[in-house]
């Protein structure tokens, strides 16, 4: 029961990021680049791209630390990501 809840925590914070920090896209950061890596992953669901898209974003000029973060992180994607739904305007 335990490693269930652990897990739905994990997909929940995937989805929905963290509330109390909400983040706000800098338009600077949607180069071409950036926009075709995070339409391909949604619709490839291919989520071991993000620390691409990660350096594609910091190449935009993005220091948010929880998008950059969150794209590194090793715990699932699903679709549905906020940051790949914040950069698609999906929110």
């Amino acid at each position: 029961m335990k490693g269930e809840k652990a897990a739905l925590a994990v997909l929940v914070r995937d989805i929905f990021g963290n509330p109390f920090r909400p983040v706000i896209v800098n338009p600077s950061w949607l180069t071409s680049n950036v926009v075709a890596l995070a339409t391909g992953i949604y619709a490839d669901r291919a989520f071991d791209r993000m620390p691409i898209l990660a350096d594609a974003l910091q190449d935009a000029g993005c220091d948010n630390a929880d998008i950059l973060t969150h794209c590194r992180s090793e715990a699932p994607h699903v679709r549905g990501c906020w940051v790949i739904d914040l950069l698609l305007g999906r929110e």
